[in-house]
Parts: structure tokens; C-alpha cells; sequence
């Protein structure tokens, strides 16, 4: 093997090293945040929480492909489960699908166009994606089992009363609109959860353009 294959082979080795490296970090971090989830109940009802446990996934879409960050994906649900899951996996299963829907339009558009406007695009592409596809997945997946625990008319009724609150304060500041009422399971994903997914997305970006530049060397080394 000449000289110069020998060196191509020891950067290959190196490129891979450094990428499993990186990952298995991000996927560590993404798993401290998703035990950091926090409820925000004047927006949804108090058992669907937030966390910030897309961001380094994010961030391993961008710096080492889409892979990565399903592999993040994958890796911080698998430890949730092990450790604990309130759900018997089916909650980790569903941030998982979430999650993918994300990180794969993200890091493939950037990976076509590598531009900060080409992460922008990609960012808000996976977040929509992600919102959109919330409903589905929360109603075919999530909420069967949030329902032997809660009876769905509780759960509907939780969402009513945000609307009536919601609305009230709408009312107070003579807003030209008003939420809608729910008369259902699926109006309730449409109304709360989608758009509060797409928020959870669009957060994860902001963050994410915010800390990437001086993460850049690190992840990129």
C-alpha cells in the first residue's frame, strides 16, 4: 500500500471515529434533556410535556448527516425506556417517529444546499413535517394508551376548558379571533397538538442556530 492510501485509510478511520464519537456525545445529551421535560398547561393539557431532547439530534443531522440524528433519535428513546418509561415504550416509540420526521428533511435538505438559508429551510421543513405528522401518531399510537389511564372524554374536556381560558383572554385584549371548539379526539390534535409540536420544533431550531456556530469545531474536528 503506498504512502498516500495509507494516509487516505488512517483519515477514514479517523472521519469515522470522530463521527461515532460525536454521536454517542449528542445522544447522551439529547437523553439528559428528555428527563428534563416540563408541562405547559395553558397551552396543552398538563400529561403532554415539553423537552429539548430534538436539539442535539438537530445537531448531528446538520454536522454529520441524517443518519446521526436518527441514531441520536434512537439512542436517547432507547435509554428513556430502559430506564424508565410510564408508557411500556409506546411514549419513546412515538418521540422516536417524531423525532425522525424532524431530523431527516432537516439534515437532508442541508446536506443538498450546506448554506445557513439551507438549514433554515431544512429546520423549518422537518418542523412542519413533524407538526403534521403529530396528529396522526397521537391518535393512532399515543392517545389508545393515554386513554387507559385517563377516559377520553377527560381528556377532551381538558383541552376545552385551555380553549375556554384561551378564548377568555382572548376576549380581554379584543383579539379578532378565538379558538375553535373541539368535538373530538382528532380536533384536539389538529387544534393543540400540531401547532405545539411545530412550536417544539421551531424552539429546537432557534436553539440550535444559536449554539451551532461555537459547537461548530467541536462537532467538526
Amino acid at each position: 500500500m503506498s504512502t498516500m492510501q495509507t494516509q487516505t485509510a488512517t483519515a477514514a478511520r479517523r472521519a469515522a471515529t470522530h463521527k461515532i464519537a460525536v454521536t454517542a456525545m449528542l445522544s447522551a445529551v439529547a437523553a439528559v434533556l428528555m428527563f428534563l421535560e416540563f408541562p405547559i398547561p395553558f397551552l396543552i393539557p398538563s400529561f403532554v410535556e415539553l423537552d429539548f431532547s430534538e436539539l442535539p439530534a438537530l445537531l448531528a443531522a446538520f454536522s454529520l448527516g441524517p443518519v446521526s440524528g436518527v441514531v441520536v433519535c434512537l439512542v436517547k428513546n432507547v435509554i428513556k425506556g430502559l430506564l424508565f418509561s410510564g408508557t411500556g415504550g409506546v411514549g419513546e416509540m412515538c418521540n422516536f417517529l417524531l423525532g425522525i420526521c424532524f431530523v431527516i428533511p432537516a439534515g437532508v435538505i442541508y446536506q443538498r444546499k450546506k448554506t445557513r438559508s439551507g438549514a433554515l429551510v431544512g429546520a423549518l421543513a422537518g418542523a412542519v413535517v413533524m407538526a403534521v405528522c403529530s396528529v396522526p401518531v397521537n391518535f393512532f399510537i399515543s392517545y389508545p394508551v393515554y386513554t387507559k389511564f385517563l377516559p377520553i372524554d377527560v381528556i377532551i374536556s381538558m383541552y376545552e376548558e385551555i380553549i375556554q381560558s384561551f378564548n377568555a383572554l382572548l376576549g380581554r385584549v379584543q383579539a379578532p379571533f378565538a379558538l375553535p371548539s373541539v368535538n373530538g379526539l382528532l380536533s384536539c390534535l389538529i387544534v393543540f397538538n400540531a401547532p405545539f409540536t411545530l412550536l417544539k420544533g421551531l424552539l429546537d431550531m432557534a436553539l440550535c442556530f444559536l449554539i451551532y456556530k461555537p459547537l461548530s469545531p467541536l462537532l467538526h474536528r
